[in-house]
């Protein structure tokens, strides 16, 4: 259980005590409007999906909105002699203790009060805005039940908040042709390490909106947003096609995202994906995960000979409102341009929008149902140029990762251009590249390998990127040193500096991303 913060630390007759008992004031008056969670409520702020970290906060915090937001900013910066800092947590799905706050102030933001409204304008735009604890799920639901409007850009998991996923990115197979969710957000309402709530966009405290997107909750916390959307469709086809090579994997996964560069978008899918996996009967990570319904089987005798024991799959949706046959024909003409993937392995299935989005939704119930949902998971997720990632495919999937993960091992390309350089997030210098998203899912030990097991495994991969002087950043990025984050940021590092001075000059914010320390003031 975590105690509520009666402020042990003021002393009686202290002429020094006045910063505490702000924050011990404004505790107390949350405490009474019931804005303090205690025992296993607040539990959850000292933990996160990842697993391998335990760091108790002083108070766990439901802010109601923007105002509450600034008032707990604002009463820990006015105690410039403590060691106090303040997390945004969302869902809490960050992996080495990214939304905590040791001994600090943890706010809740998904209990933060609903905002939602959609706008259209005359020129045929629309958006949404939506509060920054909202859960992309909840934004789907809306839009699409409420408006048959959808935002264009998504995560592949939707149980994340729009203010978690704005603060790294916000990737899926969407991103190829739209970019990350942040090139797809227009207006923010931030709250600064200052305690200021200022609005900002590319027009209005320009500087302020492009360093918070990707900006790993280092200069505010995000309490609204205002994302862009289309029309939604009815339905989706959704494809999966094996490959035995790795070449000819990326060759046509790089053919289909960059086809729409050079013409109609109505010739290109509407998702792109892909990922490895193993030439075994292991429904984890196996021939098994790769079919899209239970009647549909993976006949291993389908496969060439020449198959190894690293195989790829090629995953695509196409949306569609027609009649079956309109998207058959388009789906035909995509499929029909010389790609190399195994003819007689492909798989297809037609679903409802909001089902296709919502799929791994399907992967976390089976995950909790048999108790490897709450196991630790020491994932990796990296962004490798395309210069780099044959290598990365013979030495990591096929010699480190020989044996599997357990769970996904994402990789597709996308494109730099469809990424606004302005934000805060770092890639890769190459137009083309891929993410790598190692998504461990094993059971916890001594059933399945310890996480600092795989943790060393995880740190293995990385040191191979970097001795062999790959164009590779590390996506949901972590690290312990700031010499390390230095070399993440490389030439972006002064400014990122500059502005978490002039935002957080005391670095309040976010200290579970271990990039800054806390300023103390005498």
């Amino acid at each position: 259980m975590i105690a509520y913060l009666e402020c042990n630390f003021v002393q009686e007759n202290d002429t020094e005590s006045k910063p505490y008992e702000a924050v011990a004031g404004l505790c107390k008056e949350l405490d009474r409007r019931g804005r303090i969670a205690y025992g296993a409520a607040a539990g959850q702020a000292g933990k996160d999906f990842g697993g391998m970290n335990s760091l108790m906060p002083l108070a766990f915090i439901r802010p109601s909105g923007a105002d509450d937001v600034a008032r707990v900013v604002r009463a820990v910066a006015s105690s410039s002699n403590l060691n106090l800092t303040v997390a945004a947590r969302g869902n809490g799905h960050s992996i080495n203790g990214q939304a905590m706050a040791d001994k600090g102030l943890v706010l809740d933001m998904p209990s933060m009060e609903d905002h939602f409204s959609v706008v259209k304008m005359s020129n045929g735009s629309a958006y949404a805005d939506v509060s920054g604890g909202a859960l992309w799920e909840d934004v789907l639901k809306r839009c699409v039940r409420e408006h048959r409007m959808t935002p264009r850009s998504w995560t592949d998991y939707l149980s994340l908040t729009v203010g978690g996923t704005l603060s790294n990115a916000g990737v899926s197979g969407q991103a190829f042709r739209y970019g990350p969710q942040t090139s797809n957000v227009t207006e923010l309402e931030v709250v600064t390490g200052k305690g200021e709530t200022l609005v900002c966009s590319e027009t209005e405290n320009s500087e302020l909106f492009f360093s918070v997107l990707g900006g790993l909750g280092q200069f505010g916390i995000i309490t609204r947003a205002r994302v862009l959307l289309q029309p939604a469709p009815a339905m989706v086809r959704w494809i999966r096609l094996v490959y035995t090579e790795f070449d000819d994997f990326t060759r046509d996964a790089e053919l289909l995202v960059t086809r729409q560069q050079q013409g109609e978008e109505s010739d290109s899918f509407d998702y792109v994906e892909g990922f490895a996996f193993m030439n075994t009967d292991n429904p984890a990570d196996g021939r098994p995960s790769v079919p899209l319904h239970p009647d549909q089987v993976f006949d291993p005798t389908r496969l060439p000979k020449t198959a190894g024991s690293v195989l790829y799959c090629l995953e695509l949706a196409r949306h569609y409102s027609d009649h079956p046959s309109i998207v058959d024909m388009g789906v035909n003409r995509l499929l029909a341009g010389g790609l190399r993937f195994v003819k007689e392995l492909k798989f297809q299935l037609d679903v409802e929008y909001e089902e296709f989005l919502l799929r791994v939704k399907h992967s976390e119930d089976h995950a909790k149902a048999s108790g490897i949902w709450d196991s630790p998971h020491p994932w990796l997720n990296l962004f490798v140029s395309k210069s780099d990632i044959a290598n990365f495919d013979r030495v990591v999937f096929k010699e480190i990762l020989k044996d599997g993960i357990g769970g996904p091992m994402l990789v597709y390309p996308l494109l730099r251009s469809k990424w606004d350089d302005r934000t805060s997030v770092v890639l890769p210098k190459s137009e083309i590249f891929y993410i790598v998203a190692l998504l461990r899912f094993t059971p916890a030990y001594p059933n399945g390998p310890s996480f600092e097991t795989l943790v060393a495994q995880n740190q293995e991969i990385v040191q191979y990127c970097t001795n062999e002087g790959f164009d590779f950043k590390l996506y949901l990025p972590h690290y312990r040193s700031q010499d390390d984050w230095k070399q993440h940021f490389g030439n972006q590092w002064a400014r990122f500096g500059e502005l978490k001075t002039c935002f957080d000059p005391m670095a309040i914010l976010a200290p579970g991303q271990k990039i800054f320390p806390r300023i103390l003031q005498p």
